[in-house]
């Protein structure tokens, strides 16, 4: 097996899934020929120890990059929107407000008001115009 082939091997028990299977055959390839069967078993758990460690360390990566960049562009995390509703609830209840906006006061009507009374034309004179 060449360089490449062991390389290739090496990057892909790093980003897939390696398997017991897997991991005893590179085991097997990276070992001198005539390894001991321990020495092999040995080998193969510490790829697979290695493979798992590799992954965690790439998704870890991945996701604080995609987080650097989205607070790069502006674009507000869930803690932080979590954080402004909580927010706007303190000030409602603050200002006695419910979540729809309204006052839970109880809203005070008008007085209503009185018809006033009317004054019959007829039972004062119109005002003669001077001449």
């Amino acid at each position: 097996m060449s360089r490449l082939d062991d390389v290739r091997k090496g990057l892909e028990a790093t980003l897939g899934t390696l398997s017991p299977a897997k991991a005893q055959q590179l085991a097997k390839d990276l070992l001198e020929p005539g390894a001991a069967k321990e020495q092999v078993a040995k080998a193969a758990a510490d790829l697979i120890d290695w493979s798992q460690r590799n992954r965690e360390r790439l998704s870890e990566f991945i996701r604080k990059e995609i987080s650097d960049q989205l607070r790069g562009a502006g674009v507000a995390s869930q803690a932080d929107l979590d954080a402004l509703r909580k927010r706007v609830r303190e000030l409602e209840r603050g200002a006695g407000l419910t979540a729809s906006g309204r006052s839970k006061a109880p809203v005070k009507k008008p007085a209503a008001r009185k018809p006033v009374a009317r004054k019959s034309s007829a039972a004062k004179p119109a005002p003669e115009a001077a001449s």
